[in-house]
């Protein structure tokens, strides 16, 4: 048996086994103060209303063309020379 499976097997199992106590700590711990502050008429059911109402959502903005503008125009088109002026020149 290599020591590396050792390692593998036992020692990286650890903080498994750590998250594992700690997800079933934090599922099984109740808050003492959030059950006896309730009162019998503050039960509403679990659904409670915001503050205030959210506005509508921004408008996204229109692709595409719009109606009754004509296409933008091409790009002016240019050429690089094939070869450099300096070089056109020899004596």
């Amino acid at each position: 048996m290599d020591w590396t499976f050792v390692y593998l097997m036992v020692f990286l199992k650890i903080p498994i086994l750590l998250l594992g106590w700690i997800v079933w700590w934090a599922i099984h711990n109740v808050d003492e103060e959030a059950v006896t502050d309730r009162q019998e008429g503050d039960d509403d059911g679990g659904i409670g209303k915001p503050a205030h109402p959210r506005g509508p959502k921004p408008r996204p903005a229109r692709r595409g063309p719009h109606p009754g503008t004509p296409p933008a125009p091409a790009p002016a088109r240019s050429r690089s020379p094939l070869r450099s002026p300096s070089r056109s020149k020899q004596p």
